[in-house]
């Protein structure tokens, strides 16, 4: 696929971006998506979580760390990429809006905020779906607070320490992934326990750092009560587009499309473009969901 052959750090988005990059414009890559369950999740206070929805679907007790290593601690992976079975790539067919999602990396020059980012999708009343890495919340306690509380966005688990998710250790754009189906299971349930805490249910897409899996890994992730979310249109290439490769890139993104872009990175063009974008998309007759309203 197009998209695997981006050159390196395209999608980590944790360090500073090159300022001279010579990434080219990702193509958007059309895939088939399945759907998740359940409504969007309800909003926490600025100041606690919200009392969880009373007509939000239960969900089934937690699995444990031992009985993942049960299920998948001897399982060999036959993929390894964006293209494991099960995550979901695009809204539905026939789906005319568009998702944008905005990964927060967190870590050493990965946990800052891109202010004007999200001051234009609430000027615009453009909603999202942010996936929040846990080292970036611990980074950002009040702004996370801020976002979780803003009915326009929904929050996302983007891990724990923001590793591709392996089971046997490959890594992606120079991070090393996890090495076994425990540290899968450390990986997406140490961020999920927290969201968990903090929003009051735990949230209902992943996605992994990088973005990168492999179909064992996806498993994990589905067993654990989370979607993995991945991507059809690579909006800044990990932060390092410039605002005219944003605004062309995520400008042509048709129907039905999942965007990855980053919000932590405010020294990036990913504000500019986004707010070059938006308004043509939305002249064409587009529409901007979260992923929880397109994927009952």
């Amino acid at each position: 696929m197009v998209l695997a052959a981006l050159a390196g750090g395209v999608l980590a988005g944790c360090g500073a971006p090159a300022k001279d990059s010579a990434a080219t414009e990702a193509t958007a890559v059309s895939r088939t998506g399945t759907a998740a369950s359940g409504p969007p999740s309800p909003r926490i206070s600025a100041t606690g979580p919200a009392a969880v929805s009373p007509h939000r679907t239960a969900r089934p007790p937690a699995v444990t760390r031992a009985e993942i290593v049960t299920e998948y601690g001897h399982a060999v992976p036959r993929t390894w990429g964006f293209d494991a079975p099960g995550v979901v790539h695009r809204l539905p067919a026939g789906h005319r809006g568009i998702a944008l999602t905005f990964d927060a990396c967190g870590g050493r020059g990965g946990s800052g905020y891109d202010r004007d980012l999200i001051d234009f999708l609430r000027k615009r009343e453009v909603p999202a779906t942010l996936f929040l890495n846990s080292r970036w919340i611990d980074a950002n306690p009040a702004l996370f607070r801020n976002l979780a509380a803003e009915p326009l966005f929904e929050i996302g688990n983007h891990g724990t320490r923001h590793l591709p998710l392996s089971v046997t250790g490959r890594s992606a754009y120079g991070i090393p992934g996890t090495r076994s189906a425990a540290e899968v299971y450390d990986e997406v349930a140490g961020n999920r326990e927290k969201l968990t805490r903090l929003l009051g249910e735990p949230p209902r897409f992943f996605r992994s750092g990088t973005a990168y899996c492999d179909d064992v890994a996806a498993r994990i992730v589905s067993a654990l009560g989370e979607r993995f979310a991945g991507f059809s249109v690579n909006g800044d290439a990990g932060a390092t587009f410039t605002p005219e490769q944003v605004r062309t890139t995520v400008g042509s993104a048709p129907a039905g499309s999942v965007v990855i872009c980053h919000m932590n990175h405010p020294e990036g063009g990913t504000a500019e473009g986004i707010a070059a974008a938006v308004p043509r998309l939305l002249d064409a007759g587009h529409t901007f969901v979260r992923l929880s309203d397109a994927l009952h």
